[in-house]
């Protein structure tokens, strides 16, 4: 129990500290030898993005790396001003996490012309010079989601699919992979694609929309910040029918955060795709200590089960790897959800 409640203090602090704009582990500059690196968090307001602020002052220590860290709060003109003061203090490389991966060009085209180097995590800009983009493969994501929910019903039912921001690099990986995989290999279900910008109230009602005309079979979520009011409305309808009992709606989301391992296990929804938060904090930082370092990258195995790729418009990606998790991993391909390897065991 004690142990529970440092955890969840250490998340609270780490929170709370990600949401000043100058909040920092570091008080001046490297005069003690190691790099000073900016790190901007892209938001706190999910659990996911909770775990991987707590985890990036540990691998930072772990890497020998002092911090200056803001956070844009989902807000692309904090992030160009966020940039812009991390550069006053004299970073030496940045990583950010663009919400907006078109709009973040201005401020990579500043940081170039700074010859500061960037890491970008998480999200990979549209356009613009980074020194390795550091993600999963959201396009698999979307595809197992598919593959779940096709298998487990038998390819026939209704889907409804909560996009994320298609402003996103993500969002549009994930929701043209789930669309794509469901028409080639589950042409007997239907998909309601509805719009979210990750934002939780949106999906409610887009919900209740299809809900209100149509019986839902599946649900895939691009994101673990819809789990609590999506249960809500299906307990409140009289629809959250555990997993195994006719009537049960399959649910599938992305993250891989304690609270959906806990909702399998209690039978309300079946499979998340794990992203690693902990591999994101300590791969990114590793990338922005050899980019100030002068070393240089080329596409192959990363050497920590992931493989670089070549993307095109002179970027390389590292995509980490990130399994499904099920109840028992018997599912092809599956994790199961009890794994002590999974970053989400690991932390409450």
């Amino acid at each position: 129990m004690r142990r529970n409640k440092a955890l969840h203090l250490s998340i609270a602090l780490a929170a709370t500290c990600a949401l000043a704009a100058g909040c920092s582990s570091s008080s001046g500059g490297s005069s003690n030898g190691k790099s000073l690196v900016g790190v901007d968090y892209p938001r706190s307001d999910s659990d996911f993005w909770n775990a991987y602020i707590k985890y990036v002052p540990q691998m930072a220590s772990q890497l020998g790396l002092d911090l200056k860290t803001t956070n844009s709060q989902n807000d692309i003109s904090k992030l160009q001003s966020n940039t812009q003061t991390l550069l006053s203090e004299g970073v030496k490389g940045v990583v950010i996490a663009p919400q907006d991966t078109a709009a973040v060009l201005p401020t990579l085209q500043r940081l170039a012309a700074k010859k500061i180097p960037v890491v970008s995590v998480d999200t990979r800009p549209d356009s613009g010079k980074v020194y390795m983009v550091v993600r999963a493969d959201n396009i698999a994501y979307g595809q197992k989601a598919c593959k779940y929910i096709g298998d487990t019903l038998k390819g026939k039912g209704n889907v409804v699919m909560f996009e994320g921001d298609l402003a996103s690099i993500n969002g549009r990986d994930r929701s043209t992979a789930f669309n794509s995989c469901m028409k080639s290999t589950y042409p007997g279900m239907r998909v309601f694609s509805e719009p979210t910008k990750w934002d939780p109230p949106t999906a409610v009602t887009q919900l209740q929309s299809v809900l209100a005309g149509n019986t839902v079979n599946a649900i895939y979520m691009e994101a673990s910040i819809y789990l609590p009011s999506t249960l809500q409305v299906l307990k409140q309808k009289g629809l959250l029918k555990p997993r195994g009992q006719a009537g049960h709606i399959v649910i599938v989301s992305n993250d891989g955060v304690p609270s959906e391992y806990k909702a399998i296990k209690d039978g309300q929804m079946d499979a998340t795709v794990s992203q690693p938060a902990d591999a994101y904090a300590k791969v990114s930082l590793q990338y922005i200590k050899d980019a100030i370092a002068g070393k240089t990258q080329k596409p192959g195995p990363d050497g920590h089960g992931g493989t670089i790729v070549d993307v095109g418009h002179g970027m390389l990606e590292d995509q980490l790897p990130a399994p499904l998790v099920t109840i028992d991993g018997a599912f092809p391909g599956s994790s199961k959800v009890d794994d002590p390897a999974l970053w989400g065991n690991q932390t409450s």
